[in-house]
């Protein structure tokens, strides 16, 4: 145990971290790895592997990310700042890059190989572009002859286009949500809101005309017609797991939805655990999302405000998607649930989002002292 009268780094940092946050992030990991023990192996041998691969692979992505969540915690708000900066250039380049030398999955060119790894950049880019548009709002709003405002669009505007080049519908439309709450949250004029509804309208529109795997799976969603394997056996598990779900290892259905743990992790824990635990689970990411608007709320730096409030809109709206497709409320679309599903970048990145939510909510001293001087009595002025 750290004491508090230690004033080392360490010390400091046990004090003054959000502990349900580290607690809620550590205990969402760890469901993940657990459901993996579920989800995988009838993966794995369906596709020729040995059938815990996935599992060890999953056990491999987490230390890593853990150690990028806790190390990330450490930094004070600029060095956040400055290091989601360095993420989105990065991340930007890479973006770019994938579209010339990327490698193609399923009609999408999203991913490039890095030291015998495949990455997705994108993944990269979305905690990064968040921290990085806080900090144009609040510069304008700080300063409004700065055009903070009008950088974040040209930075919107980059990274959608990237996105649909890619393309990638699901991470654009996600971005599009989180970059809006912030904008709306910054003091977004009405007309910006409007126009910004009319061009988000006139985007998903010109996807339904443009690419004809966007068409085909909004066709899908709207009339039940044609390929709805994977929905309807993730609403097989479902149905199948009842409210208490058949037991750990007993799941049937799991063996052949396609992508079981990945995108459809959540129907695998219906199954096997039952409705009442994907209801605590969703009530996880709602405690996480709820807490994280809380401190936003009562934070006085417009920086940390926008990017706390942005980070966690970004794993709330993320798992609202993956779990609307699973209960087939959404159109299929290949998102992971955060900090449960099986995936290399992905997990690195919702760590890197972890990381900075912690970092941003700690409870810095300095914070306390221009708090305490908000409320000090000047001198000579009587107290009421």
């Amino acid at each position: 145990m750290v004491s508090r009268a230690e004033r080392g780094p360490l010390a400091d940092w046990f004090w003054t971290i959000d502990r349900f946050f580290l607690a809620m992030f550590i205990f969402l990991m760890g469901i993940g790895f657990m459901l993996s023990f579920a989800a995988s192996p009838a993966v794995a041998e369906r596709i020729g592997l040995e059938p815990f691969h996935f599992v060890k692979r999953h056990a491999a992505f987490m230390i890593p990310s853990i150690a990028v969540m806790l190390g990330l915690s450490f930094l004070t708000p600029r060095q956040v700042r400055r290091t989601a900066i360095l993420i989105l250039i990065v991340s930007i380049a890479m973006m770019v890059l994938v579209l010339f030398v990327g490698q193609e999955v399923k009609g999408g060119r999203r991913w490039i190989w890095i030291a015998g790894l495949s990455v997705q950049p994108s993944e990269f880019m979305k905690p990064a572009f968040v921290v990085v548009c806080a900090w144009l709002f609040a510069e304008h709003a700080r300063q409004p002859e700065i055009p903070g405002n009008l950088f974040a669009i040209i930075l919107f505007g980059i990274v959608a286009a990237l996105l649909v080049a890619q393309p990638d519908l699901g991470q654009t439309i996600l971005t599009t949500a989180v970059w809006g709450g912030m904008f709306f949250m910054a003091g977004m004029p009405w007309i910006w809101i409007v126009l910004l509804g009319i061009g988000g309208a006139g985007g998903l529109l010109s996807a339904y005309y443009v690419f004809p795997h966007v068409a085909g799976r909004i066709d899908k969603f709207m009339t039940g017609e044609g390929d709805t394997f994977q929905i309807d056996t993730a609403r097989e598990a479902i149905i199948r797991g009842s409210w208490f779900g058949q037991g750990p290892g007993e799941g049937i259905v799991k063996r052949i939805i396609p992508d079981a743990h990945t995108d459809f992790i959540f129907s695998v824990a219906a199954e096997e655990f039952g409705i009442v635990f994907c209801m605590a689970l969703v009530a996880l990411f709602t405690v996480l999302v709820l807490r994280g608007l809380s401190h936003a709320y009562r934070e006085r730096n417009d920086f940390n405000r926008f990017a706390v409030a942005g980070l966690v809109l970004q794993m709330g709206i993320q798992s609202i998607i993956n779990i609307g497709v699973n209960l087939e409320l959404l159109p299929a679309k290949g998102m992971t649930l955060p900090l449960i599903s099986y995936g290399g970048s992905s997990m690195v990145a919702i760590c890197v989002t972890a990381g900075f939510i912690l970092a941003l909510t700690r409870h810095r001293p300095e914070k306390r002292a221009q708090d305490r001087s908000l409320f000090r009595v000047p001198h000579g002025m009587p107290a009421e």
